[in-house]
């Protein structure tokens, strides 16, 4: 049977995809152990860098994880990849072990990358589905364009798109006068997801701040929450006034209405007034600006051709 969420419905968000990225050296993985009970899978091999590490699985191929069941993962609250291009490394070899046929010379052929997006996309998704947030760590590859330097997330050919299309927020950690500066606002060079809408975050050392990746998650998710929280409350409006305008059938009563779509709340009022004149366009009439009132569309029509 199909599961339908009306609009009406809140859709809480209880888990998310966070991507981190940023030149080698600046921290990433010593963040990402700041989040709530983080279980690290070090495809990089370089978690041992980090001061604060936590428990981590040194992997050496793809088969390693992708049999990762729910029991395996009970303890933790956050799954850290570290870092999603070498994983997808990984997965693209798997993929070319399996069914050579999906290689050419080592890369990819388009049927393979079809299969990499699908294959890596599901896994992630079964990850959240145990309950668990997802952290992907990037390198960043910096590029030179004129006097700007542009910084994308360095992995192979469009497996960025899918992982910033999959990724519910994403920040860039970076040095600013000598702080590290973790930002999830889009620049004109430099990708980003900012849907809590956070100021530039300063890093604090992971001693002073054991959880300072678990609260910014929480945040995220709190924004997310109440803009869902508050798109509900909108659709349950319109969709009392849908219901109220539904009754109207005479031209006095879509009359008697337009006094009342004036008194609606601010946040729905443009939307109101929209669903009247599309009720009263259905039975017939039009909105008559010098006279304030609907009458019948024929009318309207020849005095505004007259």
């Amino acid at each position: 049977m199909l599961r339908i969420t009306k609009s009406t419905d809140p859709i809480e968000v209880k888990n998310l995809t966070l991507c981190l990225y940023a030149v080698p050296g600046v921290g990433k993985t010593t963040l990402a152990f700041t989040a709530e009970k983080p279980l690290l899978l070090d495809f990089d091999r370089g978690s041992y860098r980090a001061g604060n590490r936590g428990d981590t699985v040194v992997v050496e191929r793809w088969e390693d994880v992708e049999a990762i069941t729910a029991k395996d993962l009970e303890p933790y609250k956050t799954l850290v990849v570290d870092t999603a291009g070498r994983a997808l490394d990984a997965l693209t070899a798997a993929i070319i072990a399996r069914n050579p046929k999906m290689g050419n010379g080592g890369a990819l052929t388009l049927q393979g990358f079809g299969e990499l997006k699908a294959r890596f996309t599901a896994w992630t998704k079964l990850v959240r589905s145990f309950g668990l947030d997802v952290v992907l760590i990037a390198h960043s590859d910096e590029q030179r364009k004129g006097d700007e330097v542009i910084e994308r997330l360095d992995m192979q050919g469009g497996s960025k798109n899918e992982v910033y299309k999959s990724a519910d927020a994403m920040g860039r950690l970076y040095l600013a006068g000598g702080k590290r500066t973790l930002n999830f606002s889009p620049t004109d060079t430099a990708f980003g997801k900012n849907p809590a809408q956070l100021d530039p975050l300063l890093v604090p050392r992971f001693a002073d701040a054991p959880r300072f990746l678990a609260d910014v998650v929480d945040k995220i998710k709190a924004a997310l929450n109440a803009h869902s929280a508050q798109q509900t409350e909108v659709a349950g409006a319109l969709a009392d006034w849908q219901a109220l305008f539904e009754e109207a059938s005479t031209e006095e009563e879509l009359n008697g209405m337009i006094a009342q779509t004036d008194r609606a709340e601010e946040s729905v009022r443009d939307n109101v007034k929209r669903l009247l004149r599309a009720r009263a366009k259905h039975l017939g009439y039009a909105y008559d600006i010098p006279s304030a009132s609907f009458q019948k569309t024929d009318r309207v029509q020849k005095r505004a051709s007259a």
